[in-house]
């Protein structure tokens, strides 16, 4: 077999069935990034760039991880180093990287929006910095420009309960930007009630409401309000970082007993914390329903590891790990809650342990509604299943055991205008696989309903996933 060249028209292809189907079907496919964390100010201000490492290294902790894993020393990641030193520590890391979807990323990125085909190392760094930067003070590199040439049609932010939005109202405003950017509510402030944080969010609730949150009425008839507020501004979905599944039935006369108890400062035990987390978490569920959201329910991470660097520069800074979420008993009891009230909404269920790719592909099926494919959903391999065998092995299992045709597919999860050509990584990725069960005869060779399919997941599906009402 001829060797070919890296990343080449046949990049992750490994077929000529393959290569037909990303030809026909994803080239100009447009992007629906239902989960990211982009600054929508950002977007608003048209934010200029001076250099490439403010755009590529900064919040970012996929790079950071690798960087310490090198022996790069933590000035050049998050401390007071230049921008260009701090460029040249990545491009000195990147070769190492062979194997990791970083090194894909990283050129692939380079290509779509430099036109930039060097592969980055400490030889070419300079070059390929100087090149960067020069482009970054033209227009057409600035964030709205990124999202407008990958054609991105509708991007899902991540939002505090408590953000007034004032910048997705200005862009929902504004008729020269064409693409969506709804908010998506995420609130970790309410559920999180261990947190010596929570008595200073719950004043904070209580401001943007104005609704008293000292009771447990007050605080649930805040967070509706919340809710309505967001659904007025475009939102359609709400997110939810569950690091262990674990569900605890409570009346609701407990839980008022639980809240009063914490706001006074008295110490919970862990299964008031349980109990407390799963009867708002419900409550939170009902209030998606009833506006016909999607929830996402994002598992397993076992975050901030490392006690001296999480001192040092706070959550969120590249000390996470996947963790063991024993999920199954939980998630179902959940669901099934909810699902006997007749207020489950559409929901998205991701993990971080592949070990639970079973447990969430077979809970799928226990929970649907008539008229909607897919309620339920198995999302795509997220965080450190991101990758090619993370991403292949997600979909072989939803496959196995579910409906992969109904698949809402890829998401960028990033701080980054660049991560656009995730989504071209993993439809090539899909596009190998279907290509490859049809070249051994697995699949039939009907290309109009592959080439269907494969658009569908690339776009379609979650496009009317989320905005179908």
């Amino acid at each position: 077999m001829m060797r070919r060249t890296f990343l080449d028209k046949h990049f992750l292809l490994n077929s000529e069935t393959a290569l037909k189907l990303y030809e026909n079907a994803v080239e100009g496919l447009p992007i629906f990034d239902f989960h990211c964390h982009l600054a929508p100010q950002e977007v608003w201000e048209n934010k200029p760039y001076e250099n490439i490492t403010q755009i590529w290294l900064g919040g970012d902790h996929y790079k950071w991880r690798t960087m310490r894993m090198h022996g790069i020393g933590e000035r050049y990641i998050t401390g007071n180093a230049n921008d260009w030193e701090k460029f040249s520590a990545w491009a000195e890391t990147i070769p190492h990287l062979i194997g990791n979807p970083l090194y894909h990323w990283t050129h692939m990125e380079l290509k779509m929006f430099f036109g930039i085909e060097k592969q980055l190392n400490p030889e070419t760094a300079r070059e390929i910095y100087d090149a960067c930067n020069e482009m970054l003070k033209q227009p057409e590199f600035r964030p709205r420009a990124f999202i407008e040439r990958a054609n991105v049609k509708f991007i899902g932010t991540t939002d505090d309960p408590v953000s007034t939005l004032e910048y997705h109202q200005l862009l929902r405003n504004d008729v020269s930007f064409k693409a969506i950017i709804a908010p998506t509510f995420r609130p970790d402030g309410a559920l999180f009630i261990e947190r010596p944080t929570f008595n200073g969010w719950l004043e904070k609730l209580a401001e943007v409401s104005g609704i008293k949150t000292d009771s447990l009425d007050g605080f649930l008839n805040a967070l509706k309000q919340r809710v309505d507020f967001f659904h007025e501004n475009g939102g359609c979905a709400s997110d939810h970082d569950i690091q262990k599944m674990e569900f605890i039935k409570a009346t609701k006369e407990e839980i008022v007993l639980i809240f009063d108890k914490r706001i006074s400062g008295e110490q919970l035990s862990n299964d008031e914390i349980v109990a407390y987390r799963s009867f708002v978490l419900k409550e939170l569920g009902k209030m998606y329903a009833e506006k016909q959201w999607v929830m996402q329910l994002h598992m397993g991470a076992m975050r901030n590891n490392n006690t001296k660097m999480k001192e040092l520069l706070g959550p969120d800074t590249g000390f996470d790990s996947v963790g063991e979420a024993n999920m199954a008993e939980g998630l179902s009891c959940f669901l099934d809650a909810l699902n006997q009230e007749d207020a489950l909404p559409r929901t998205v269920l991701f993990n971080l342990n592949p070990k639970d790719n079973a447990v969430l592909t077979g809970m799928m099926g226990n929970f649907y509604e008539e008229g909607i494919p897919g309620k339920i959903q198995f999302g795509s391999g997220w965080w450190f299943n991101d990758h090619i065998d993370g991403m292949e092995k997600q979909m072989r299992d939803l496959a196995n055991v579910g409906m992969l045709s109904h698949f809402i597919g890829m998401l960028t999860d990033s701080r980054s205008f660049l991560s656009y050509a995730r989504h071209d990584y993993f439809r090539r990725i899909l596009c190998n696989l279907l290509g490859d069960w049809v070249e051994k005869g697995l699949a039939p060779f009907k290309m109009e309903f592959l080439e269907q399919m494969v658009r569908n997941i690339g776009y379609g599906n979650a496009e009317r996933y989320f905005m179908e009402r």
